[in-house]
């Protein structure tokens, strides 16, 4: 691969402004757990190795499961995560890919009837800010294997 700009180092700018989004998530009622698991798996969908690296590290420091990390590419069949889990799962994988195939109804109503309104508006900025966030380390890379768990105060 071709050496890259790093926009860890280059683009604080950029990453300061992203930064309002992980402020305001900071303040959801959401489980930070679950937001880490959805931004795990979009990282995966997105190729992110900065962001795998990174969730995953801060999942284990939580108190995840090597299982369930192991076992989220194919969570539709695992029964290791709620119906909550996988209604943001399914949602947050909608969203991410929206450009091959349009949000339907069922994906949308089955997030909505496992969170509350704010909830939802907040697990959808969730989903915005970690594809922002895949898309800037997919085109100006940090270093993955990098990052130490809780380096970042704020979640992203």
């Amino acid at each position: 691969m071709t050496q890259r700009i790093n926009g860890w180092q280059k683009a604080q700018h950029a990453i300061k402004a992203l930064g309002g989004f992980a402020m305001y998530l900071g303040k959801s009622t959401l489980d930070s757990n679950l937001l880490h698991l959805v931004y795990f798996r979009v990282s995966q969908l997105n190729g992110c190795a900065f962001c795998l690296d990174m969730h995953s590290k801060d999942l284990r420091v939580a108190g995840e499961s090597e299982q369930r990390l192991h076992m989220i590419a194919a969570w539709r069949d695992a029964p290791q995560y709620s119906a909550r889990e996988k209604a943001a799962l399914g949602y947050a994988e909608a969203l991410t890919r929206i450009a091959a195939n349009p949000l339907s109804d069922d994906v949308y109503g089955e997030a909505l009837a496992h969170f509350s309104e704010a909830e939802f508006i907040d697990l959808t900025i969730g989903i915005i800010a970690i594809n922002s966030y895949n898309r800037l380390n997919v085109a100006l890379p940090g270093e993955a294997g990098s990052y130490v768990p809780g380096q970042f105060a704020t979640a992203h």
